[in-house]
């Protein structure tokens, strides 16, 4: 029996999300996980949270990918002092991916987002450099489409 080597690459991509909250806000909203936020994001599945500590949260997911079901653990750890946080995938097919969430200030009314994806992609097979660059262009459009949907979200509750 013939055993394929497991391929391993690095996707990097970025953006930044313009948030109507200030700072400490808008990191407490981002940061206070619900079981709807995929629905919020306008993603189909559903996430258990579970809180490990005051900054160490479990996020179990399970989604709809090409026809079959998709379950992933992620580890979100916060870091107050700096209005920042990760999202590390811990199982699932992108296990070993992390993101890098930073709020910063923009006046006292408004924040800005700065989100950094290290997307780990495996393969049975070498993945071309142009569809790697094809990967991060489509991961950046489809998490600068969630944080609008949640950026939206979070101007609806904060004008109540």
């Amino acid at each position: 029996m013939r055993t394929h080597k497991l391929h391993a690459y690095s996707v990097r991509y970025g953006f930044n999300q313009s948030l109507s909250a200030p700072v400490k806000e808008a990191f407490e909203w981002c940061t206070d996980y619900q079981p709807d936020d995929l629905v919020t994001m306008r993603e189909r599945g559903r996430r258990t949270i579970r809180r490990i500590t005051d900054d160490s949260i479990i996020l179990i997911e399970t989604v709809p990918k090409k026809n079959r079901i998709v379950k992933r653990t992620k580890l979100v750890r916060l870091n107050r002092p700096e209005l920042s946080w990760t999202n590390t995938h811990i199982s699932g097919p992108n296990r070993h991916s992390q993101f890098l969430y930073k709020l910063a200030p923009e006046g006292k009314t408004r924040s800005r987002l700065y989100f950094r994806g290290l997307l780990v992609c495996y393969s049975q097979k070498p993945i071309p450099k142009s569809e790697l660059l094809k990967i991060g262009r489509e991961e950046r459009r489809a998490d600068s489409a969630a944080w609008r949907y949640l950026a939206a979200a979070l101007r609806k509750e904060a004008s109540r």
